[in-house]
């Protein structure tokens, strides 16, 4: 997803998936333009997410952000989240040595 409309998009289906969600900043550390962020999301999937049937199961996800801030607005953004991790805990993929 790219600009404002994907991330609205994306925040929209975290919504829906997971209405109680929580983001917990873990660190925050700044240097010039940059900004990075750790971040732990939980929640309980009471919705539909990315096509995944509610589970009612409770997540634990981790994500790293950085982010590049030009007169207070994100210019760019990189981003690495468990997706793999998130997606497992739902029983969407099975995890390792199981069947």
């Amino acid at each position: 997803m790219r600009g404002a409309e994907g991330l609205k998009r994306v925040a929209e289906g975290f919504r829906v998936g997971f209405p109680d969600r929580r983001v917990i900043v873990e660190d925050a550390i700044s240097e010039g333009e940059k900004v990075a962020v750790r971040v732990t999301q939980q929640g309980t999937n009471e919705g539909v997410f990315q096509g995944i049937n509610p589970t009612g199961k409770r997540v634990n996800v981790t994500a790293i952000a950085i982010f590049r801030v030009v007169n207070d607005r994100i210019a760019e953004e990189w981003l690495s989240s468990d997706h793999l991790g998130l997606l497992q805990q739902l029983g969407a993929i099975p995890t390792y040595g199981s069947r």
